[in-house]
């Protein structure tokens, strides 16, 4: 199938190998790709699990690595005399590790999982060594961006191996733990770069070294995964798309850019900020039309990933999980910071509930998932969780109660829990398993823009809503430190409970109105998402695992897995 041309029935669009069922499939037909009774129940071998032990050590790694420096960035930012450049200590890595998800989707395709997933292991190992060791903020951050790109890989190409050793159906039960082993370590990270930075603030990067050491010991000896290799470095490079993957890299960028400077380093009007925002949407515009031109042979991102509707719809939904997961991260803890008066300390703790809850629910999703065979009721349910538990949340203010705010976190933990293991695999349910990695590069991707949108939207809006309400706060200088984006500083520093107690009644009613109207916008995308589900279709999820990429055998005398080696599915270039 040529990935550039839209066919006439997008439904139909996609195709299952032969091999598989001996026909084509499509939505309509969705018992066209249901596996065969006789398919043999998946029983994963010791080499599966040595790789998925080393699977989840990276994993946790590199999400203690995506929280870990918060804590201690005051501290590195006074001994290496960061000044204002402390941002970009942390803004390096956040665009580096989005940006660059789509090229190492292409890439596996192209060399293989077990190579690729060496290289970003290593470069988020050599990232952490050179910030661990760094003498000024430009060595910091040239080991933050490599870091980075290292990490941006590791959470693509996770998935994508996880994906192509276990069958469709049963990959939410085995993404579950994975996905428990990255929120522990996000959730752990603030407390241990608190901790480690109370002796010195460089082992918060050397911390994952070890874990890194035995992630690339393991992969180097038992990561040993089938693909069709070309006969040249040289038909590889051809391969690669160069000026898609240029174009769209800095397209990312530069919106990243803008959205990370905005209201912090620069104003939202200001000129550096409005700029790189739109000429990254041209850049972004430029690249989706130049995939679908006929100069580029192998697409980064083929256009056919969106022609089907259900996984076009499951894309969208994973943004829109991305945006609220970070809209709820973002604003809990500022909401007992500014109404209850609680610490940053404190206001982790009060988001237990949510934290708690979330992973195992994902794990639960995922196992039901594989039981049922469906993941539409799933996605409904999930919406609908997080619509009700959002919009209750609109009610709070400084007078809530403890029971309130713990039910109201863990309804939307069951929500957003539910989404993180059932996405994929309904989006690469209408797709073929040739498109398992540039699908799972895409998911990753629009997932992590989601989290920056997270931030910048409910932002935009507090501060907008502050900036409107001033004129109820009699205190001239109050006025003025809430101002021009002050809103979220001035209550994450503690300020307002500081004030005189007239004051402290304005700026709280001020903050509990803009905080009602917060979080019915994140309300508003919840239902965007619930009438998404709507649109998408019921596809079987194969029980049969029928990839080039599995598992390699280990003896030329094991003629069972040899046969299955013979029989994995032949490359066809897009």
């Amino acid at each position: 199938m040529d990935s550039n041309k839209k066919v006439p029935d997008q439904e139909a669009a996609i195709t299952v190998p032969p091999q598989a069922n001996g026909g084509g499939s499509n939505e309509s037909t969705n018992t066209s790709i249901a596996a065969p009774a006789s398919s043999p129940a998946f029983q994963p071998d010791w080499r599966f699990w040595l790789i998925y032990v080393s699977l989840a050590l990276i994993t946790f790694a590199a999400s203690v690595d995506n929280t870990i420096v918060f804590t201690a960035l005051p501290a590195i930012a006074r001994d290496i005399n960061a000044g204002s450049q402390y941002v970009w200590i942390a803004n390096s890595y956040v665009i580096a590790s989005t940006a660059i998800q789509p090229l190492f989707g292409q890439l596996s395709n192209i060399l293989g999982r077990r190579n690729p997933s060496l290289v970003v292991v290593s470069l988020f190992a050599i990232g952490s060594g050179i910030a661990g060791g760094a003498n000024g903020v430009p060595m910091l951050i040239a080991g933050r961006t490599i870091q980075g790109i290292g990490c941006g890989g590791i959470f693509v190409l996770l998935d994508v191996v996880v994906c192509d050793l276990v069958p469709l159906r049963e990959r939410g039960k085995y993404l579950g733990p994975i996905l428990a082993a990255g929120g522990l370590g996000s959730t752990l990270g603030p407390l241990i770069g608190g901790a480690l930075t109370a002796v010195t603030w460089r082992w918060v990067f050397y911390i994952t070294l070890p874990f890194s050491g035995l992630s690339l010991i393991t992969m180097a000896f038992f990561m040993n995964m089938r693909h069709v290799r070309s006969k040249s470095w040289k038909q590889n490079l051809v391969r690669i798309d160069v000026p898609g993957n240029a174009l769209l890299i800095a397209s990312i960028t530069a919106v990243l850019l803008g959205l990370l400077m905005g209201g912090v380093t620069f104003p939202w009007s200001s000129w550096r900020v409005i700029l790189p925002i739109v000429l990254g949407f041209v850049g972004w515009a430029a690249f989706h039309a130049y995939q679908l031109s006929p100069w580029c042979q192998e697409p980064t991102i083929p256009p056919k990933l969106f022609y089907n509707r259900t996984s076009a719809v499951g894309f969208t939904l994973s943004f829109l999980s991305g945006v609220l997961l970070e809209w709820v991260v973002y604003f809990l803890p500022l909401y007992f910071q500014a109404l209850k008066g609680a610490s940053p300390l404190v206001s982790a703790v009060d988001t237990l509930p949510f934290n708690i809850f979330l992973i195992p629910t994902a794990a639960i999703g995922g196992i039901v998932m594989t039981k049922t065979g469906t993941y539409r009721p799933l996605h409904a349910a999930a919406y609908i969780f997080l619509s009700i538990g959002l919009g209750l949340s609109s009610m709070l203010d400084a007078g809530s109660s403890t029971a309130e705010w713990a039910i109201f976190q863990i309804i939307i933990a069951l929500g957003l829990g539910c989404t993180f293991v059932t996405l994929l695999p309904a989006i690469q349910a209408a797709l073929s398993e040739s498109d398992v990695a540039t699908a799972t590069a895409m998911y990753s991707f629009l997932r992590s823009f989601g989290f920056i949108w997270g931030i910048t939207i409910p932002s935009l809006i507090l501060n907008a809503l502050i900036t409107n309400g001033l004129g109820t706060i009699d205190d001239a200088a109050v006025r003025a430190q809430l101002a021009d984006g002050g809103a979220y500083e001035f209550a994450a520093h503690g300020s307002v409970q500081a004030l005189s107690p007239v004051v402290r009644q304005q700026v709280v009613r001020l903050y509990t109105k803009a905080f009602r109207t917060t979080w019915l916008a994140a309300l508003s995308f919840a239902l965007l998402g619930f009438l998404l589900v709507f649109l998408e279709k019921h596809v079987e999820l194969r029980t049969e695992l029928d990839t080039e990429f599995g598992m390699e055998a280990r003896e030329k005398g094991d003629d069972q897995e040899k046969n299955a080696s013979e029989m994995a599915t032949p490359f066809v270039s897009s």
